[in-house]
């Protein structure tokens, strides 16, 4: 009986969630409503849609498994750069993409160089964010996973893990596409905006909760937390300036990394990506869009901060409560709590907050890879007079055809982290955007800060190069060993994007932009300055 309440609550919250999606059918039956909302959304809106983006469930679980597994908030550090980016986003991006009117951002990249560069592009960003959003469903299931322990009263294997794991990913994959291949942007919008809601609740639950239940409360938390508390300056064990910079690119979560490293990650997250650019551009203007993607920066500092919170709060209270039942892996610490130690109805919204998020970044992920494929490829084919009842319907279509690409990838992951339970998650999240979203950057950087600089062949040159550098200084399945170097030298994930964007512009800014796409850029900026 206790689980039965909890039921009714996540099944409210699917009720709720596809009811308002659903009901966004009507306000999108033209090809702007479908991918942008008409351009009419609330900044506020917005701004929780781009907080959605961003919380996913890897970060609902894996930002506590940081704070669990370390015991400070070294991860939070972070929010320097993703603070730095949006202002630089905000000044550099958004205003041109309202200017040249895009719905899809590589759009702006034939027009500066070319078709090749548009195509590449986009196919880039498409085979990346399948791959990324693929890799984090399986994330949700984990709280499905430790239910069916309490259930059987003992560990699951590997295989149930993987069955479990890929039974969550099908069916919230699914219950997403529906709506968001029927209500559009605004559907993945205002659903958002109740999901950030229903997280925001989670987490003023959980916190004061667990502290209330820790003997001696903030003071025995404060023991368990660990040098250095926010800012790891990387100081190496060995002397020399060698030992330095290696430790600096090596180390994950370092004030290095927060400044620069986690600076390039989110003007590619947040300038260069469809999924979370497209949610900028429905509103009203650049202004708004500006403030809303700043604000949301400043206001993920506290969320993220509070979800660290929670691991070292659960540090803290295993260390009082010792349960020989607790997860050997970090990442299930979390749910174990939710699944044992929470009330009915509070353990259904907290897990109602993990679907939540898992949702609220699928959604946004489904539309802006219809928008690009559609927009890039398929629409441009279609007769000039075709209808826009056959333009949304391929719209809805590549919806679903990348559901169920992203189910694919979604089961491949559950495998695996069944069978490799030690297995961080937040590096394996960001680490694949790192492989190809620095040449992304670097090829709008050029068209940015350049006018002459760049090709449609230079560019696929230069951001293969990129693309290959970062593979090799990552030691992708060990290339560096297969090449003899005995002591691999290992860039950490937030310096990977941070490396293809620099060797991306020295390669491309090598080439010269033909003086034919050089006079029709000019006269298409020229034409939007007059509008």
């Amino acid at each position: 009986m206790p689980y039965l309440l909890d039921a009714l609550v996540i099944l409210g919250y699917f009720a709720i969630i596809l009811g308002i999606g659903l009901s966004q059918r009507s306000k999108s039956g033209s090809v702007e409503g479908f991918t942008l909302g008409d351009r009419q959304i609330a900044w506020w809106a917005v701004l929780a849609s781009i907080l959605a983006a961003e919380i996913s469930a890897a970060t609902f679980l894996g930002a506590p498994e940081s704070g669990y597994s370390r015991q400070n908030w070294s991860y939070a550090q972070f929010a320097i750069g993703t603070v730095l980016a949006r202002i630089i986003v905000s000044f550099l991006f958004i205003p041109i993409f309202y200017r040249h009117g895009v719905i899809s951002l590589y759009e702006f990249l034939e027009t500066r160089f070319g078709p090749v560069t548009r195509k590449f592009a986009s196919i880039t960003f498409m085979f990346t964010r399948v791959l990324a959003m693929g890799t984090r469903l399986y994330v949700s299931a984990i709280i499905l996973v430790l239910a069916v322990a309490m259930w059987q009263g003992g560990a699951v294997d590997a295989n149930t893990k993987f069955w479990l794991y890929a039974g969550a990913v099908v069916v919230v994959t699914l219950l997403t596409a529906l709506y968001t291949s029927v209500g559009g942007i605004r559907a993945v919008i205002w659903t958002d905006f109740i999901q950030v809601g229903v997280l925001v609740a989670s987490l003023g639950f959980t916190i004061p909760y667990l502290l209330m239940k820790i003997p001696g409360g903030w003071g025995a938390v404060v023991d368990v937390i660990k040098e250095p508390v926010f800012f790891d300056f990387a100081k190496p064990a060995e002397t020399g300036a060698w030992a330095w910079i290696k430790n600096v690119f090596t180390s994950e979560y370092t004030i290095w990394a927060a400044i620069i490293g986690s600076t390039f990650v989110t003007m590619s997250t947040h300038g260069i990506d469809q999924d979370t650019v497209q949610r900028m551009l429905t509103a009203k203007n650049r202004r708004q869009s500006a403030f809303a993607t700043i604000l949301s920066g400043i206001v993920d500092l506290p969320i993220v901060s509070a979800f660290i919170l929670i691991g070292v709060l659960l540090k803290a209270y295993y260390l009082a409560h010792p349960n020989a039942a607790l997860p050997v892996e970090s990442r299930e610490v979390f749910p174990f709590f939710i699944m044992n130690e929470m009330p009915a109805g509070m353990r259904g919204l907290v897990t109602a907050g993990i679907l939540a998020t898992a949702m609220g970044s699928l959604s946004t992920a489904l539309n802006a890879l219809a928008t690009s494929l559609s927009r890039d490829f398929i629409l441009p084919r279609l007769p000039a007079d075709a209808p826009d009842s056959k333009r949304i319907s391929v719209l809805r279509w590549s919806t679903v055809f990348f559901a169920f690409l992203i189910i694919i990838v979604g089961i491949w992951t559950a495998w695996f982290m069944a069978h490799n339970p030690k297995v961080e998650i937040l590096p394996l999240v960001l680490g694949i955007l790192g492989f190809t979203f620095g040449s992304l950057l670097g090829v709008f950087l050029l068209a940015v800060l350049t006018k002459t600089r760049g090709c449609d062949t230079g560019n696929i040159i230069a951001m293969v190069c990129g693309i290959v550098a970062v593979l090799f200084l990552s030691n992708v399945l060990g290339i560096q060993t297969k090449l003899g170097i005995d002591q691999p030298f290992v860039l950490s994930f937030p310096w990977r994007i941070t490396l293809g964007t620099f060797v991306t512009i020295g390669v491309a800014i090598l080439f010269k932009t033909p003086d034919s796409r050089q006079a029709s850029a000019r006269a298409i900026d020229a034409t939007h300055a007059k509008e």
